[in-house]
């Protein structure tokens, strides 16, 4: 079979011609009045050439689905069972376990007693995908699901579980932590290599971008601090007897996935760049690394909740094309309350019809060779590498952060972008553009939300990374 040609009847366009057109339309105004600059400082241009020498990144296996999670986030066990064989008999292939207090709670979430667990993962295969969301408060429900496993007489290594232990992300999301880090490290390390000890394959550390992004951090900030907080990881697990090339195998990324197609692209992109770097700087030759995405908090709105049904599914489009293992969509009604059986419903099937229906998965890195996309993943590459060298010159993660340097940095960029929100520069359809006063509300579960945990008296103290959403102050 002959291949088709299906521009053929239309004569070849070039840059020259589009610049034309161009004119035409700005009548006189300069060409940059086209592109768009990032908060990060770089300019996105309206046109760009193919990168014609461009590879595909070595990420998800090519042709393969990626995870699609399901949130297991009521308070009630039995009730977050019933949601949870729901979702897996209706198309989730795997869950994410959400503990009260976790960085993506949002004011709900299991409690870690080991009978709460057992009850809302009962009839449940404990060989699916299960990530788990901890908390500082129930950092021991990782221990806990390793007792259920082996209580079911399943063998640790047949299952898929990401045990998610992340200290560092814990103690900027909480504003402190009960143990200095040098102190906590070895701690952190040897909970590692006893679950390693056990058979299971981890990994077991996240290192979670979500909490720079739901503070209202730039691309580049999530980056440089994902990659600091597993540098610093990496060093415990080493100090702790672990050589790096499992230690490296014990971490996994977690990155927030927004409405903005393009630089959620490169970012993915980019992080796989970026740790390849690292793992050559530590002398290992670079292997592929494992991405879980979940849609951003502080794109969500309560005013016209409907339009977060597009967000997500942008969200969930990019990160999928950008090569994400697995990916968690947060029901459009999260930010109004516990989401109803068919918020929860939308979430789940939004990601199996672009997966069936749309083969988002089929091909490996489609925006390899894009111009746009490759400039955008090198800029966001080279800025989140000198973010990433300051934080070690700083001392690494947990230094940067007891000095408040993160804190400061990401504090500079949200006063930036809720001026952008305000001042119109960046529209919140149904919220900040469009709003019906009229709107009728939608419906949540009547649900009380879990006692948030408290730090000790004796704590060591940092300066909180506070979540926000972009449409709070017009809500």
């Amino acid at each position: 079979m002959s291949d088709l040609k299906l521009a053929a009847e239309f004569p070849p366009a070039s840059r020259e011609d589009w610049l034309k057109l161009v004119e035409q339309v700005l009548k006189g105004a300069a060409l940059e009045k086209l592109a768009f600059k990032t908060y990060d400082g770089f300019k996105i241009a309206p046109l760009s050439e193919r990168a014609a020498h461009a590879r595909p990144l070595a990420g998800r296996v090519p042709g393969e689905p990626w995870q699609v999670l399901q949130r297991v986030d009521h308070p009630d066990p039995a009730a977050a069972n019933a949601q949870a064989l729901e979702d897996l008999e209706n198309g989730a292939t795997g869950l994410s376990l959400v503990l009260a207090g976790a960085p993506g709670a949002h004011g709900y979430g299991l409690p870690g007693d080991p009978e709460v667990l057992a009850r809302a993962l009962d009839g449940v295969h404990l060989e699916i995908p299960i990530e788990l969301d901890l908390s500082r408060q129930h950092v021991e429900a990782a221990s806990t699901l390793a007792s259920l496993v082996r209580a079911r007489g399943i063998a640790p290594g047949a299952t898929q579980i990401r045990f998610g232990l992340d200290p560092l992300g814990a103690a900027a999301m909480n504003g402190g932590t009960p143990l200095p880090w040098a102190k906590l490290a070895p701690i952190f390390a040897k909970r590692m290599s006893d679950l390693a000890g056990q058979g299971f394959s981890g990994p077991f550390a996240a290192a979670d971008g979500r909490i720079i992004h739901a503070s209202g951090g730039s691309e580049a900030q999530e980056l440089a601090f994902v990659l600091a907080v597993a540098v610093a990881y990496l060093r415990a697990l080493e100090a702790g007897g672990v050589a790096l090339d499992a230690a490296r195998r014990m971490i996994f990324f977690r990155l927030a996935a927004d409405a903005d197609q393009f630089l959620t692209m490169a970012k993915f992109r980019a992080l796989r760049k970026l740790w390849a770097r690292v793992d050559e700087a530590s002398g290992l030759q670079p292997s592929p690394i494992f991405i879980s995405a979940e849609t951003a908090w502080r794109m969500m709105t309560r005013r016209d909740p409907y339009v977060n049904m597009l967000r997500t599914t942008m969200a969930v489009f990019a990160a999928g094309l950008a090569g994400a293992d697995a990916i968690t969509l947060l029901p459009f009604t999260l930010a109004l309350g516990l989401p109803d059986p068919f918020a929860r419903r939308i979430a789940r099937n939004t990601q199996p019809v672009l997966q069936e229906e749309s083969y988002l998965a089929k091909v490996a890195d489609p925006a390899a060779g894009s111009g746009g996309i490759e400039d955008l993943t090198e800029q966001l590459c080279a800025a989140a590498w000198r973010l990433f060298q300051g934080i070690e010159t700083a001392g690494g993660a947990w230094s940067a952060l007891r000095q408040g340097l993160v804190q400061k940095a990401v504090a500079s960029v949200r006063a930036e972008r809720e001026r952008a929100v305000k001042g119109g520069r960046e529209p919140l359809t149904g919220t900040t553009v469009f709003a019906n006063p009229d709107e009728i509300p939608v419906a949540v579960l009547d649900v009380a939300r879990p006692v948030p945990g408290v730090l000790p008296a004796d704590a060591v103290r940092l300066e909180p990374l506070a979540p926000m959403r972009l449409g709070e102050p017009f809500e």
